[in-house]
């Protein structure tokens, strides 16, 4: 009996052991293949997700929306989602939407926010709208009518130019004498000795034109040099000194104003041209009786000479700018101060012109 109790415990015995080294068995074997399907799992999860879903860090959206601040600082440019996430803990097609759709509203957002504040200049369009051939008595051109246009932005006056290809030639040229390596790889259309008036040639050289100026406004030393700026506005100006001269005021308003417009696209709003198209601009109002714009013009003027202790308009400006303050009721006390100073620095302000007069004489050439 004894025995056989002693029999049974030791079969007991093995059986559980056996057992328990199967089981041991067992998982050690499915280690190896349990780890496999699961990373043949997770390649295959993240096979059938890509595409669909992304996730991306907090840091990562920083960089991404740095690097989205740089590339996309002019407005019109297509917008990269940086990342589609999913809240509420929800992962799926529809969070990816969702999240998606108001991740992209925040970037339109911010990048409109940031372009208003950029100081970067936005970029510049040249678009041929029309040509026209002009027939006088002893020539036939054509005359190609060009706006600027601000990419992004809507411009309620464009600003508009009207030049014929003997200008383009001349700008060519001088341009070239100048800066000869950087109008190397610049193409300007050829003349040609028959068919320069059909629809087909018109065309083309529209096509060229616009690639022409656009080439040049890329290079920055030839946008800021006064043979590219004054191509634009230059006859301008001296069609509007020359109207105004003859008391044609409101044919001269309308040109100084396209000249005003010319000069803010193409970010020429701090020179000598600038100001005495600002002159032109409050002359031109006054003698309209548009008392309000002329002083408003004044003003503009009088903060660009801010940090300039003299400038020959100077004191034109700042008379004007009392004279219309008073007549419109605005606060002269400013400009009154200004004018102090002046007599105590300068000669009698009895001996200076009037800013019509400086207007007049101003040589443009």
């Amino acid at each position: 009996m004894a025995a056989r109790i002693l029999h049974r415990l030791r079969h007991a015995l093995s059986g559980e052991g056996g057992r328990e080294e199967r089981a041991c068995g067992s998982a050690e074997a499915e280690d190896c293949p349990e780890s496999s399907e699961l990373e043949d799992d997770t390649e295959g999860l993240s096979t059938r997700l890509s595409g669909t879903l992304s996730f991306t860090s907090h840091e990562e959206e920083e960089d991404e929306e740095e690097e989205e601040e740089g590339a996309g600082e002019e407005l019109g440019q297509p917008l990269q989602p940086a990342a589609a996430g999913a809240e509420d803990g929800e992962w799926g097609p529809a969070a990816e939407r969702a999240g998606g759709s108001s991740l992209l509203t925040r970037q339109l957002q911010e990048l409109w926010r940031r372009s208003r504040g950029s100081l970067a200049p936005q970029r510049l369009l040249f678009e041929v709208t029309s040509a026209s051939v002009v027939s006088e008595r002893s020539s036939k051109y054509v005359l190609y009518t060009i706006y600027l246009i601000r990419s992004g932005r809507f411009d309620k006056a464009p600003a508009a130019i009207a030049r014929r290809y003997s200008d383009f030639e001349r700008l060519n040229h001088r341009l070239r004498c100048r800066f000869g390596c950087d109008m190397a790889g610049i193409a300007f259309p050829r003349k040609r000795l028959r068919q320069n008036f059909t629809a087909e040639t018109i065309a083309k050289r529209s096509r060229a034109f616009e690639q022409f100026l656009s080439h040049l406004h890329s290079i920055a030393e030839i946008r800021r040099s006064p043979e590219f700026l004054e191509f634009f506005f230059l006859q301008d100006l001296q069609a509007a000194q020359r109207l105004t001269c003859t008391g044609m005021y409101r044919e001269a308003l309308a040109t100084w104003a396209n000249a005003y417009r010319l000069q803010d696209r193409l970010g020429a709003c701090s020179s000598s041209r600038f100001l005495l198209t600002l002159a032109g601009l409050a002359v031109c109002h006054q003698e309209l009786d548009e008392l309000g714009e002329a002083h408003g013009c004044c003003e503009q003027a009088l903060q660009l000479l801010e940090a300039q202790g003299s400038h020959p308009l100077l004191g034109p400006f700042l008379q004007a700018h009392v004279h219309l303050a008073w007549k419109v009721g605005k606060d002269k006390r400013r400009s009154e101060a200004r004018l102090q100073d002046l007599r105590e620095a300068g000669p009698p302000l009895q001996q200076q012109p009037t800013l019509k007069e400086c207007l007049i004489k101003e040589p443009l050439e």
